[in-house]
């Protein structure tokens, strides 16, 4: 007769042990969420600045070349600058330049109209119109050259040709992450040394690096394009080689490095 009894009793403790068990954790979790994102520490740091320079010599040249030419017919225009840019790409690789570095940037071939004045007469005079009279055909070719000695023959080569347009030309350094690490290199020595005297002054030790960001920039300073030649080029059965200067590169680093102290 005592068993239910008894039964429900001991049901109503194991029930109040668990509730109690549940509240138990329930204020551990609040108190653990309470402090999500939070340190319990407070961690001192130091932040240092430094900048670094580093000086190339551009040994990459490169520039671009446009033939246009027009006829009445698409295909007669396609032939006279297919012949013109055959002629100017031989002579480019002639000059040593490897097809790799060869580039067909742009291949254009548009309607050619010309403005044609009407002639007035005493009892009409006629509207000016355009007409088409033919079609031109643009071919542009981007060149590398890598041996910058014969970047100024390679000029006067396609010039001598009747090349219409050669522009764009850019000096550029091959391996560019080599200097930026150059320049980078400085700015962290001069970040570290600067940290150095800041403890020594304030009196801290220096634990850790905590963070580290990095800025850069190139300043290409002014190169010269001049042309001259010698008595020899200056005859007319040579083209004139125009004398180019590459000047120099300056690449720049600028570091910030954040470091703990105690």
């Amino acid at each position: 007769m005592n068993i239910p009894q008894n039964f429900w009793k001991a049901g109503v403790v194991a029930v109040g042990l668990l509730a109690l068990f549940l509240a138990v954790v329930s204020i551990k979790e609040l108190k653990s969420i309470s402090y999500v994102g939070k340190s319990d520490t407070l961690v001192n740091t130091i932040t240092v600045d430094g900048t670094g320079d580093a000086v190339a010599i551009p040994d990459i040249a490169t520039f671009s070349f446009t033939v246009t030419e027009t006829a009445k017919a698409v295909v007669d225009a396609q032939k006279l600058a297919t012949d013109k840019v055959n002629a100017a790409l031989k002579a480019v690789r002639d000059g040593g330049v490897a097809d790799k570095d060869i580039q067909t940037t742009s291949y254009n071939i548009n309607p050619h109209y010309e403005y044609q004045t009407s002639i007035c007469t005493v009892n009409s005079c006629p509207a000016s119109k355009s007409v088409l009279t033919g079609y031109d055909v643009s071919q542009s070719t981007s060149v590398k050259v890598r041996d910058l000695s014969k970047a100024g023959a390679l000029f006067a080569a396609i010039g001598s040709l009747g090349v219409q347009n050669v522009d764009g030309l850019t000096f550029s350094v091959d391996k560019p992450d080599s200097v930026q690490a150059e320049a980078r290199g400085i700015a962290i020595t001069k970040a570290q040394d600067k940290v150095k005297i800041l403890a020594s002054q304030l009196g801290v030790t220096i634990v850790r690096v905590v963070s580290f960001s990095e800025s850069s920039g190139n300043v290409i300073r002014p190169m010269a394009f001049a042309l001259g030649a010698s008595d020899k080029m200056m005859s007319a059965s040579a083209p004139v080689a125009p004398e180019v200067s590459v000047g120099e590169q300056k690449v720049s680093s600028s570091v910030s490095i954040t470091y703990e102290i105690r």
